[in-house]
């Protein structure tokens, strides 16, 4: 590791301009990282997308909303263990980060394999709501089938990327990713194109690749712990007060990620209901969607160990400034990707497929796109605010507001709107987190003062 990773904890004590600089140093490798994740989706779905019928598109899309939904249903083990983990070294407490990081791992490996044994009826259930026409549900079943058997790496990888980005090993998670990427599309091209297996061979790339990406995060993770040099004893890995808050924490983000999924997984299921065409076109756009989403949580991430450290410290005044830093770059940053969609909207399209209708159909739904940056990524910074605080009932709560928005406009749009319903009312979910949050904010400065540690200790 460089000599920048070897620096643990944020120094609570740099100037609000020296702020940009870590932020950066941070954001960079996980900007890079995020963004090689939907990339490879978009490589999953190229395979497909040029196997010249929409049904193999909609087929990956469908088995993926399936499996990502139950995947990021799990993500507090990635959100929880960041803030807890942050706060712990933000706090000199660094027995606690080890006990930290062996609590998201038996968690990640018991919920894995339950998750594989209950397969069945998971399936069952989310192939009764997310409907598509026979030969694209016959396809997502087969994807969705192999892809299970990947769950217990999936969620492994979630704890120690948590870990690490609390450690801040940003280059380190980058690296995780990138191997996970990379075997990804070497494995895509030699199952799709080499033995012709189409959807399943696409599947079966992204399982090997997870594994291999659980073993390397794992490797980097025990680097880090020992050179980090918090004992190994006395770990009180059952501590009550731990527990409980690892409990509060964990339910709130699982809640919270729920009501996400079930938007985006309702968002699908309405796609897919206006036929293969509209499904397809909305899966091309909604891995540009992610790109997107994944680049500005990139900024998120790193603020989440940030400020974790900075209110392990009860430093308010640089979670402040980490804060205002992170704001202004990720404003810049969103304003770029709305200009690159703009831009280079259609020939992105065109790498994913060579089928004109779903391209013409996408164009016609590529301006809600283009405004998503703009409008989305203040929930993500403030996500990351709110993480790694773990101020994780004011996250939660967002989400409920959003919903209550989101829902009422789908079922009031779409009649006359159709898909253009669908994407103004994501948009407005987006925004509707991204405005309660900054709204909650003063919460989390006024809980990161040395005097409210003190009044919470007494009580």
């Amino acid at each position: 590791m460089s000599a920048s990773e070897q620096h643990h904890s944020a120094p609570n004590d740099l100037r609000a301009s020296d702020w940009h600089a870590r932020v950066w140093t941070l954001a960079w490798p996980t900007i890079l990282s995020n963004i090689s994740a939907p990339v490879v989706a978009a490589v999953d779905t190229a395979m497909v997308g040029h196997l010249g019928e929409p049904r193999f598109i909609g087929a990956v899309a469908i088995g993926a909303v399936i499996f990502t939904f139950v995947q990021w249903g799990f993500s507090f083990l990635r959100m929880g263990t960041t803030g807890l983990a942050a706060q712990a070294l933000g706090g000199g407490h660094r027995v606690e980060v080890n006990a930290t990081a062996i609590r998201a791992l038996i968690v990640a490996v018991i919920v894995g394999f339950a998750l594989v044994m209950a397969q069945n009826p998971i399936a069952t259930l989310a192939f009764y709501f997310m409907q598509g026409s026979a030969a694209v549900e016959a396809g997502a079943q087969s994807y969705f089938a192999i892809r299970i058997w990947g769950a217990p790496a999936v969620l492994i990888n979630m704890a120690v990327l948590g870990m690490l980005f609390a450690l801040q090993r940003m280059r380190a998670a980058l690296v995780t990713q990138l191997v996970l990427n990379v075997v990804n599309v070497i494995l895509d091209v030699v199952f799709v194109v080499g033995f012709d297996l189409g959807v399943v061979g696409v599947a079966w790339a992204s399982v090997i690749a997870e594994t291999v990406a659980a073993g390397l995060g794992l490797y980097f993770l025990w680097q880090a712990l020992v050179q980090l040099g918090g004992a190994w004893h006395g770990l009180d890995l059952f501590n009550a007060a731990r527990l409980r808050g690892l409990l509060v924490t964990n339910a709130n983000i699982f809640l919270r990620t729920l009501a996400v999924q079930i938007t985006f997984f309702y968002f699908a299921s309405a796609g897919a209901r206006q036929g293969d065409i509209v499904l397809a076109a909305n899966a091309l756009l909604l891995h540009l969607f992610q790109i997107m989403s994944y680049g500005l949580d990139g900024f998120a991430f790193a603020v989440e160990a940030l400020v974790g450290n900075a209110y392990g410290a009860r430093n308010a005044g640089a979670l402040r400034a980490i804060t205002r830093s992170a704001a202004m770059w990720s404003a810049l940053t969103a304003i770029a990707m709305s200009l690159s969609y703009w831009i280079l909207g259609e020939s992105l399209l065109r790498l994913m497929t060579d089928v004109e209708i779903v391209i013409t159909t996408a164009k016609v739904y590529l301006p809600w796109l283009i405004c998503a940056p703009l409008i989305c990524v203040w929930c993500y910074l403030f996500d990351g605010v709110f993480f790694g605080t773990t101020h994780t009932r004011e996250a939660r709560n967002s989400i409920v507001l959003a919903a209550a928005a989101y829902f009422p406009l789908v079922w009031l749009l779409t009649p006359s709107w159709s898909n253009h319903g669908l994407w103004f009312a994501v948009l407005v979910f987006m925004a509707v987190r991204g405005i309660a949050l900054w709204l909650w904010f003063p919460r989390v400065l006024s809980a990161a003062t040395p005097e409210s540690s003190t009044r919470a200790a007494s009580d």
